[in-house]
């Protein structure tokens, strides 16, 4: 834990820094807050700091309604999201959307698709389907540089449903077909 004089300038600058690291207990109202918290400042002599949120439930304080220090960075309920999101990644990564759709996905995860679509938003920056898509092509990438099967092969074996398809979104993506990516290679290493 972080002496009291570091948090109470920190608290006093909103530093966002400090955001999760720990929170401040405020003794005249019973309410825990976040260093970020956008409430009126309450004086020095009526807050202490806490290094997790159950710690400052424990001291018998209740969360705050505006800054929602129990959804901090760092506590449950924000890995919460995270976690949802790195089970769904590694979901896609072993094929959860070549076999499946996004509705099935967020089923498996226990959230709606539209919340999936957020979280993604939020966390990737990228909708579930383009994730998959990327996947599909590093796949392919790896199978064209370390093997010598077909272009069908690689395309069906790296998750896309057709050979077309494939190679539109390499041709999209590289602006060359992925038989070009694998002669450039071979040309490359002097086979």
């Amino acid at each position: 834990m972080l002496d009291f004089d570091t948090c109470n300038t920190a608290r006093l600058k909103r530093d966002a820094t400090f955001d999760g690291v720990f929170f401040i207990g405020v003794k005249t109202t019973g309410i825990y807050c976040r260093p970020v918290c956008p409430a009126r400042q309450p004086l020095t002599k009526n807050v202490a700091f806490y290094p997790s949120a159950p710690a400052a439930e424990v001291a018998g304080l209740r969360p705050c309604l505006r800054c929602r220090p129990d959804t901090a960075p760092f506590c449950p309920a924000w890995i919460g999201t995270k976690s949802s999101v790195n089970r769904a990644l590694t979901l896609i990564k072993e094929g959860a959307l070549d076999m499946g759709n996004v509705t099935q996905l967020a089923e498996r995860l226990g959230i709606g698709p539209r919340q999936l679509a957020r979280l993604f938003k939020q966390h990737v920056g990228a909708t579930p389907i383009q994730t998959a898509q990327t996947f599909r092509v590093q796949r392919a990438k790896n199978l064209l540089s370390d093997t010598t099967q077909t272009m069908a092969q690689i395309a069906f074996e790296s998750g896309f449903k057709s050979v077309r398809r494939f190679n539109a979104v390499f041709l999209k993506l590289y602006g060359r077909p992925p038989s070009s990516i694998r002669r450039t290679k071979r040309i490359n290493s002097g086979d």
